[in-house]
């Protein structure tokens, strides 16, 4: 059974930091591409970063520069350092790995309704100004 577990959400104020962590099992965290969606109310789930297997990282434009996706191996961790946090950021952040797979990180990360996933539970972040 695939667990993926968030970790790491929390509130800050308008141009601080958090990161993300994902645990995974060794098997999906190895073989699959992995990433981060997030959803904010009243909203539908949107990418936010994606790596694949080899290492290849694709961003969403509106965290471009701020955010960077990396792994670690050793602890079959997923990672998402979130810098100068803006307001619109504040969502529920779900980890995610591709079933399907997608084409490419860029198609997985903007046709979400078209992608089968694994997903975690989520875990909150909350941005005020």
């Amino acid at each position: 059974q695939v667990q993926l577990v968030e970790s790491g959400g929390g509130s800050v104020q308008a141009g601080g930091s958090l990161r993300l962590s994902c645990a995974a099992s060794g098997y999906i965290f190895t073989n699959y591409r992995m990433g981060w969606f997030r959803q904010a109310p009243g909203k539908e789930r949107e990418g936010v970063a994606a790596i694949d297997s080899r290492g290849s990282t694709s961003y969403v434009d509106s965290v471009k520069g701020r955010f960077t996706i990396s792994k670690d191996n050793a602890n079959n961790t997923l990672y998402l350092q979130m810098n100068s946090l803006k307001p619109e950021d504040t969502a529920m952040y779900y980890c995610a790995a591709d079933k399907t797979p997608a084409s490419s990180n860029w198609y997985w990360l903007n046709f979400v309704s078209r992608v089968n996933n694994y997903w975690g539970q989520g875990t909150q972040v909350t941005v005020s100004s």
